[in-house]
């Protein structure tokens, strides 16, 4: 069994709940400052980082003097909005020091489980990471509503490391891991150091959040911890509260760590593999050999297109002879990748009379079963 840690980490979702961000006395800048030297050292060591960041509401509650007492929705929504912009700027602060760019995305649970729109978040994610950013993710929750009623960012969290394809999804939390039973409760509560299986026996042992400027629990960190897993994602989940809460737990901080159910690229195969087409491309002999190389299918490659589809939905790839090649998401429309085919992809926009990317399907869209000959 191997042992799970940081170490080694190439893509990293961190998500930061209210209550470490945001105290009584307004927003906790030094522990912010903590923890983007943290974000810092991560990304010296190679690794790539996304923050999936609450405390919008808690934020602008206080600069609209709402005080305390539980919000009605409309002014939860309110308070997000002006926190919003609280919240990025904060993040901005303490990352330039390091010379790092903090990019605000907002999205929605709904967001991720849309595939035309998950298309889109993967791309905008991955182009931000590819320039050096830090994206600092929350749910939009003026328009979210149920995100503010349940306090989804735990799963918001696990679905955006899911997205890109992360490798360790850190949940900051005010516990420090899975107890047997809710500790403030019952002293011979016992923590859990690992969990190789989210069980019902381990379902049972989840408690509620705890703290009156939280909104989430322990059972939606199993579910983000059920998502994680099952898209090849492990998952730590550690007390944030202190000075380098990442560096604490690099450094062995008690903490519970989730084990993957494999590798997020063969996860996220395995689920495009599972998907009905609703169309096919067919390509040539000479795109064959580039094809199981690992490249993206591109227009110039394409010879015919069958089926009627939407930008982000499964088609099929078929050899020259139509044998089955494989499965993947498409990111054209079934007319825009007609107008296109065998074209090159830098008449795309000639062809559209807009811009579009260069690839009809990207090589991490896809997956390859058959020998298509």
């Amino acid at each position: 069994m191997a042992p799970l840690s940081l170490r080694g980490a190439r893509r990293v979702v961190v998500k930061i709940g209210s209550a470490l961000l945001v105290d009584a006395n307004g927003l906790r800048q030094t522990w912010l400052r903590g923890l983007a030297e943290d974000i810092a050292a991560l990304r010296a060591g190679g690794a790539e980082v996304v923050i999936v960041s609450s405390g919008s509401i808690a934020l602008g509650r206080a600069v609209l003097g709402l005080g305390v007492a539980p919000l009605a929705l409309e002014q939860s929504q309110a308070a997000a909005a002006v926190g919003q912009i609280q919240l990025a700027r904060a993040y901005q602060d303490a990352l330039a020091p390091h010379a790092i760019t903090a990019a605000q995305v907002l999205v929605t649970l709904e967001d991720t489980q849309d595939r035309r729109r998950y298309l889109n978040i993967r791309a905008t994610l991955g182009a931000l990471l590819g320039m050096g950013a830090v994206p600092i993710v929350n749910e939009n929750d003026t328009v979210a509503t149920d995100e503010i009623r349940y306090g989804d960012n735990d799963r918001l969290a696990a679905q955006v490391a899911v997205t890109i394809g992360a490798d360790r999804l850190v949940l900051l939390s005010d516990v420090d891991g899975l107890y047997t039973a809710n500790p403030q409760l019952d002293a011979s509560a016992t923590h859990l150091p690992r969990v190789d299986a989210i069980t019902p026996e381990i379902e049972a042992m989840a408690g509620d959040a705890a703290s009156g400027l939280s909104r989430g629990g322990m059972r939606t960190k199993l579910m983000a911890a059920r998502i994680a897993t099952a898209g090849g994602c492990a998952m730590v989940l550690g007390a944030g509260g202190g000075a380098h809460p990442l560096a604490a737990l690099g450094a062995g901080a008690r903490c519970t760590w989730f084990a993957p159910q494999g590798d997020p690229q063969g996860a996220r195969k395995r689920w495009i593999a599972a998907m009905k087409p609703r169309g096919a491309l067919r390509v040539d002999g000479g795109t064959l050999g580039p094809l199981r190389a690992g490249k993206s299918l591109l227009p110039a490659g394409v010879v015919a297109v069958s089926g009627r589809f939407g930008r982000g939905d499964p088609v099929a790839i078929e050899g020259p002879d139509g044998a089955a090649l494989g499965l993947g998401l498409v990111r054209y429309t079934a007319d825009e990748a007609r107008a296109i085919r065998g074209a090159h992809s830098a008449r795309i926009g000639e062809i559209l009379g807009y811009p579009g990317r260069a690839a009809l399907i990207h090589r991490d869209d896809m997956v390859l079963t058959g020998s298509g000959t």
